[in-house]
């Protein structure tokens, strides 16, 4: 018979054996007694609360044209290969340093900036999605919901267990009985763990056999893979060199490279490189990275002077717009486009360097040109839209809200791009459409109550079943869900 164990029965029990201690402490005061305190704390923790992280870092996402094109370019083959569907996965980027990239919140991968602008090659960062990526095709997500569980199950039983026999030494008088049970439970957090971390190991091992596998259906070499790894295997051996092997998440760093590096090595392409036109792009988008995060001195000595490259101009001519000046900065910018006119990102520059100085009229023409060279790109019709609103002109307001529109229909994470068609239809005098506009800003920024309030006043003055009325009603409704 298998027998289930509640919240509301591990309470019970705890807290009967918490009188009967209570009772007892009366008479036998003593160390027991803070041991038996701990034991309680320790099984109504176990009973309420599920795994959790050993400490949470801030996060700020950064949105980025360029490099989200880039890393769509490295993902699209990547996701084929596994079978998934090129439009359900998003990339995100995310501001930290760390050499790091995690799947997370369905089907999205993040990726740190830092791991960026530490990849020395494309490959590199396409090795590290293809790990990723395979993580998402066999569904460990899921799966590491349903071990945690297990684990926290086992854990619960465990030190049920240990309560109970140490309550019933405590009972007895017996210290040795109770030093048992409080040993039982002392170690019922690691049976969970163990083999929850053992569960962790086998995922990570598996999906660095899925990105071999991905990388060779699409003709790609899993050396950046593998050298990558290698790096973090060096900045990890003497961090864990006193560890137990069998309290970590990953495989041991050496252990992971030998199995890595048969698999790599046995593949046809292990040798092939990156194409120049996209170490290029891959070159551009560091520059980009290191220029807009990093401090001026930390940008002119990673690209120094004598450094003429493209990427090390494109950097200079960042740093230049965000300390030195509009004018200097758009010199600068302009060189880079006479070299190469058609990459819509040097434009996108131009404009964006134009309007953040307080010229959103001269920063039009850039921002149209940049459009038009990369039409599919949501966030440089977001920022062309910016730029026609900051005008002031009336006559800029209906190509703002068509371009918002056009962005809109493939752009569903930009909440800026809500706020500026609640502006748009508020200069229009569209109260109805500016709320509901709103409201879906604030949807999108995690605020549900606010979005309710500006929902129910959108819906008010808006058609019944018309499109936009729906929209604002589905947003009221989310409140009752």
């Amino acid at each position: 018979m298998t027998q289930m164990f509640s919240v509301r029965g591990l309470s019970r029990f705890a807290n009967s054996i918490g009188s009967r201690w209570n009772f007892l402490r009366l008479f036998r005061p003593g160390p027991v007694s803070s041991v038996l305190a701990s034991l309680m704390v320790a099984i109504i923790a176990l009973s309420v609360s599920g795994m959790q992280p050993a400490s949470a870092q801030s996060r700020a996402e950064i949105r980025d044209a360029e490099i989200e094109a880039l890393l769509r370019d490295y993902t699209t083959p990547i996701f084929r290969a596994a079978g998934l569907s090129t439009n359900a996965i998003d990339v995100v980027l995310i501001r930290n340093s760390a050499i790091n990239a995690f799947v997370a919140g369905g089907q999205r991968i993040f990726i740190h900036t830092g791991l960026l602008t530490e990849a020395d090659t494309p490959n590199e960062v396409i090795g590290v999605l293809a790990h990723e990526t395979g993580h998402i095709a066999a569904g460990h997500l899921v799966r590491m919901r349903e071990e945690i569980a297990r684990a926290k199950v086992t854990s619960i039983i465990t030190a049920m267990l240990g309560a109970a026999a140490a309550a019933g030494g405590a009972l007895s008088g017996n210290s040795d009985a109770t030093t048992a049970g409080v040993a039982i439970l002392q170690g019922s957090q690691g049976v969970g763990k163990r083999s929850f971390l053992k569960y962790a190991r086998g995922q990570e091992a598996a999906a660095d056999q899925a990105a071999v596998r991905y990388l060779e259906a699409t003709g790609q070499s899993s050396k950046g893979m593998l050298r990558l790894f290698e790096r973090l295997s060096d900045q990890l051996l003497v961090s864990i060199r006193n560890i137990d092997p069998y309290a970590i998440s990953h495989p041991l760093p050496r252990e992971r490279i030998t199995l890595l590096e048969r698999l790599a090595k046995s593949s046809r392409y292990f040798e092939r490189e990156d194409t120049p036109s996209l170490q290029l792009r891959h070159d551009l988008m560091r520059a980009k990275l290191v220029a807009f995060l990093g401090r001026p001195g930390t940008i002119s000595r990673k690209y120094k002077f004598s450094n003429d490259s493209l990427p090390a101009r494109y950097a200079r001519a960042i740093s230049t717009y965000r300390s030195a000046g509009v004018k200097r900065a758009v010199r600068e910018i302009d060189a880079l486009i006479k070299e190469i006119p058609d990459y819509p990102y040097f434009w996108e520059l131009k404009g964006q360097a134009l309007l953040e100085a307080g010229h959103p009229q001269q920063a039009l023409k850039p921002l149209i040109q940049a459009v038009n060279l990369a039409p599919k790109q949501p966030l440089l019709r977001i920022l062309l839209s910016q730029a026609m609103l900051q005008t002031g002109k009336k006559a800029q307001i209906d190509p703002a809200i068509k371009q918002l529109r056009l962005a809109l229909q493939t752009e569903q994470r930009s909440s800026f791009a809500f706020k500026l068609l609640a502006s748009a239809y508020s200069k229009k005098g569209q109260k109805s459409r500016a709320q509901l506009y709103t409201a879906q800003e604030m949807l999108i920024r995690g605020r549900l109550d606010r979005a309710v309030i500006f929902a129910k006043r959108a819906r008010d003055g808006l058609k019944r079943g018309a499109p936009e009325w729906i929209a604002a009603d589905d947003i009221v409704n989310l409140k009752a869900r």
